[in-house]
């Protein structure tokens, strides 16, 4: 329950911080509604639409209501996608607002022992150092590899877990060993003659669960003709913080990253998951308030390129040979990729220069998954009510492959899969259908 105190500290917090001008920018034409998930999953309740949010917002900055708990739940039933932004005709930036209520909240509202024991061991000492992520990762490779899962498995000890971690654990990708995960060389050369040098931006979850796709992320752009360029005290974007109520950890990881990146000299800076990139795309907004650092931020900012967008510029599926025996292949659009970067173009016309497939646009396809960072696993029941949506579209293109760009919607899409029990069809990042295609 939110007490008296904490809510008077919530509304303070939402007077001294909260943009007035962009709350008042909506003007509740109701142009997001198609476009939002959780209003459709809701049965089209109102203040499970972006407008009804805002509109909450607005009421709690004006004392009109309290921010209590059924007001936070409005809120963080929110998959934070962001599908509203592109279509709304006054260009409300909708995302800024949701992360600056829920950094309010978190500020101002006292957890459980056990919920900010948790809430530190991921977000203090989990995302922001890889050598725990490293460490965890191992942990679960060695589950993997020993027989353990086998075992856990057989004697029905996963019972004990809710059916949709279960069903996550049966999705985790085969992850490798430590010793796999050793430092890579800092700088590599191109294949062929350079056409730039570019910093790749290898992430935390990436570079430890989908190692293999980042690997596979730096022979591409070798082969596109990059230098890469591979700064060694980079860090966790800092996405989950901002989603989660904690912008001043998210604010340290960016200025960590910033300081690593600014001292290369770059034509790009290349990240291979959506959700990564765009939260990178606008450190400017997580900055806008720290002396110093605003010039800094921009030109780090502006050189962010998702990995589809560079191979397409360097006409990668132009110079390489790319074929795949007979798939149907469909495209799941990450949410931040396409509704922050704006890139939707550039991972279709590369799946379609592959020869030997066939590409079936998805129904919906711009729309969430469901995944949305850890949406998936603090609100699953919303989210697997969208999963099942979205796989009942997916069905119907009666593809065989999924192709994604983000390990969220990787993930996710495999958990669908799972779910619906088909077994002729796969899960795959871009970035690792395109290495199996290269001839």
């Amino acid at each position: 329950m939110t007490t008296m105190t904490e809510m008077e500290n919530i509304q303070k917090g939402f007077q001294e911080r909260m943009d007035e001008n962009e709350l008042l920018n909506c003007m509740r034409c109701g142009f997001c509604l198609p476009s939002c998930p959780t209003y459709i999953v809701s049965g089209y309740k109102e203040s499970q639409s972006p407008r009804g949010r805002i509109a909450l917002m607005k009421a709690v900055y004006d004392g009109l209501i309290e921010p209590d708990d059924e007001f936070e739940k409005s809120l963080s039933l929110c998959l934070g996608c962001r599908a509203c932004e592109p279509v709304c005709p006054a260009g409300v930036k909708y995302g800024h607002l949701l992360e600056e209520a829920l950094d309010i909240i978190n500020q101002n509202k006292k957890r459980s022992l056990s919920s900010q024991l948790v809430h530190q061991a991921v977000f203090n000492h989990l995302f922001p150092k890889q050598n725990n992520m490293e460490h965890i990762t191992s942990l679960i490779g060695f589950y993997q590899r020993s027989g353990l899962q086998k075992t856990v498995r057989k004697i029905g000890f996963l019972k004990l877990f809710p059916n949709h971690l279960r069903e996550m654990e049966r999705v985790l990708p085969k992850v490798p060993k430590k010793k796999n995960m050793a430092i890579r060389k800092a700088r590599v050369k191109p294949d062929s003659i350079k056409k730039a040098t570019v910093a790749f931006f290898t992430g935390c979850l990436m570079d430890t669960v989908f190692r293999e796709t980042n690997d596979a992320t730096i022979k591409l752009l070798q082969k596109a003709g990059c230098e890469v360029v591979i700064p060694q005290t980079q860090v966790c974007c800092g996405a989950l913080h901002g989603h989660s109520g904690e912008k001043e950890l998210a604010k340290k990881l960016a200025k960590q990253n910033i300081e690593a990146f600014e001292k290369e000299n770059v034509d790009y800076i290349v990240t291979n998951a959506g959700g990564c990139g765009a939260f990178l795309s606008e450190y400017d907004h997580l900055l806008k308030d720290e002396p110093g650092w605003e010039e800094r931020v921009k030109e780090v900012a502006k050189k962010i390129k998702d990995i589809s967008s560079v191979l397409y510029e360097f006409s990668f599926h132009k110079e390489n040979r790319l074929v795949l025996d007979d798939q149907i292949i469909t495209f799941q659009d990450s949410c931040h990729l396409r509704n922050v970067m704006h890139v939707n173009e550039a991972p279709r016309k590369l799946l379609k220069s592959i020869k030997g497939i066939k590409f079936r646009e998805m129904e919906n396809a711009d729309s969430c998954c469901g995944s949305a960072g850890i949406y998936n696993i603090v609100e699953p029941e919303s989210s697997m009510h969208i999963l099942n949506q979205k796989m009942t579209v997916m069905k119907d293109t009666n593809a065989t492959t999924i192709v994604t760009a983000n390990p969220g919607c990787l993930l996710q899409m495999k958990l669908g899969i799972e779910r619906e029990n088909l077994p002729g069809v796969r899960a795959v990042h871009i970035v690792d259908l395109l290495q199996e295609a290269l001839m």
